[in-house]
């Protein structure tokens, strides 16, 4: 596994979670938005399992919906425990982000 996939493997629930809260998104839609984001390595087998760790933790829902093309979709929408936990990331990754960028800059300038 690559050291980009690694890091990718920790914010990826992050994302998925932001993600949804700005509209219910299918298991394919959610890795086109990824990717759209540049998250391009994501593949939808790589979300699925997440979708499925976080129904069951109940930070979101699924729903059935009919699709104009195709057959019918699974639209996943966050529950309230998933607003809080997607707050607790961000809060999260502020607090480590600022110190990361400030240790790479020092790199970066040597």
């Amino acid at each position: 596994m690559s050291q980009r996939s690694q890091l990718l493997k920790g914010i990826l629930e992050g994302c998925i979670l932001a993600i949804i809260q700005q509209e219910p998104a299918y298991g394919y839609e959610l890795s086109m938005k990824l990717q759209k984001f540049g998250l391009t390595e994501v593949s939808e087998g790589s979300i699925y399992p997440i979708l499925l760790r976080l129904q069951k933790e109940k930070l979101i829902i699924g729903e059935m919906r009919k699709s104009e093309s195709g057959p019918n979709r699974k639209y996943y929408h966050l529950t309230d425990k998933g607003e809080e936990a997607l707050q607790s990331f961000i809060e999260h990754w502020i607090s480590i982000k600022h110190p990361v960028e400030n240790i790479l800059e020092r790199v970066k300038r040597r």
